[in-house]
């Protein structure tokens, strides 16, 4: 099983996720970030840490966010990996909590 990173990331990227993975599994696109599936050792320490709570257990997944979980793992493989906290986007604080956001995904 994986941890999933979902819609409420897109426009915010927080990574105080990333400072406490034990594997390295985060890889950072221009406005989200993605977990590897492979690499992910469901170890959960990432999921409290969001601060928009965009971070699901593969299994708690909201059904409308399903895509994700292939996403993640698409984009995981495109993307290059993020080990250290980096200020969020400058916008976030206007993007948080937004619905719709899938479209604004910028690859």
């Amino acid at each position: 099983m994986t941890f999933v990173v979902g819609e409420d990331c897109i426009k915010c990227k927080h990574t105080d996720c990333v400072e406490v993975c034990p594997v390295d599994c985060f890889y950072e696109g221009p406005n989200f970030l993605v977990i590897h599936p492979d690499e992910c050792i469901d170890c959960a320490l990432c999921e409290p840490e969001c601060p928009v709570d965009a971070i699901f257990s593969e299994d708690e997944l909201p059904a409308d966010q399903q895509d994700f979980l292939e996403l993640n793992a698409e984009l995981a493989d495109m993307w290059p990996n993020i080990t250290e906290k980096k200020d969020p986007l400058p916008d976030a604080p206007d993007w948080t909590g937004k619905p719709n956001k899938l479209e604004l995904l910028e690859r």
